[in-house]
């Protein structure tokens, strides 16, 4: 593999890291994942329910601390993929929004 900065070519090969790395996945903001492992101590929503951006989804409990879920947008509830007393590890999707 050849790279070129500022006019000069610099002859590289990729290492067993850079091949075994995980694909680039883009965000999707319609599914509301765990920031951290915790406990969900309650659910405040229901499926099919419509939500409002800022609204109460659930409380994550994490390192003594309550956490309170919020809808980022406006939306629909399609799916709620935990329930109270789950215990949930970091990128965990808690909610999806349609």
């Amino acid at each position: 593999m050849t790279l070129v900065v500022d006019e000069v070519e610099y002859r590289t090969s990729a290492n067993k890291m850079h091949l075994l790395r995980k694909p680039y996945k883009p965000v999707n903001p319609n599914v509301i994942k765990s920031f951290m492992p915790g406990n969900i101590q309650k659910v405040f929503v229901r499926q099919g329910q419509a939500v409002k951006e800022g609204a109460e989804l659930c409380v994550l409990e994490a390192m003594k601390m309550k956490n309170v879920i919020l809808a980022p947008a406006d939306g629909t509830i399609k799916r709620i993929n935990v329930k109270e007393g789950d215990i949930v590890p970091k990128n965990h999707p808690l909610v999806e929004l349609r």
